[in-house]
């Protein structure tokens, strides 16, 4: 599975590159998938709601469905595991990973200068490539972030992506 990460400081850009990479790369035929992880005590789930329920009884799962999506909650005691998530995902040309930062996948990184933040690259592992709306120093390609589409034509120009 091609799976690409997406890493920056929080207000960098990351949502807002992947929601225009996402349509980018499905007009040159691929299909996409993401992985999105929080930092936040973000809860899927409501207090009152059955699901809810559900999982306070003891379910270790609730699959929660309606007719045009469904949801699977799992309790995760032994924390997060980035593998075993991407193995639950059915077959796509390309996997964005969102967060994860310090995993041990390709990434770009998203940088914007105006945040007064380091850059991750070269002390995060695993960074390829660097998307700004800036320039910047350094050893890396560097690619627009306010294109889209051209971020795109480099995913697939690098082989990030390639149809099934």
């Amino acid at each position: 599975m091609n799976v690409l990460g997406i890493a920056g400081w929080s207000g960098s850009g990351k949502t807002t590159l992947i929601e225009g990479l996402i349509p980018a790369l499905a007009a040159l035929g691929l299909r996409v998938s993401t992985v999105k992880r929080t930092h936040h005590d973000v809860d899927l789930d409501q207090p009152g709601k059955d699901s809810f329920r559900h999982r306070k009884a003891g379910a270790s799962e609730v699959l929660v469905a309606s007719d045009h999506r469904f949801a699977l909650l799992r309790e995760t005691p032994g924390g997060l595991d980035l593998p075993a998530l991407l193995g639950r995902l059915a077959p796509v040309d390309l996997v964005l990973v969102e967060g994860f930062k310090m995993d041990a996948l390709p990434k770009l990184e998203v940088f914007r200068a105006s945040l007064g933040k380091p850059r991750l690259w070269p002390g995060t592992p695993g960074i390829i490539a660097v998307a700004t709306d800036g320039m910047v120093a350094g050893e890396l390609p560097y690619l627009d972030l306010n294109d889209a589409a051209g971020v795109a034509a480099w995913v697939v120009a690098e082989g990030w992506a390639a149809r099934r």
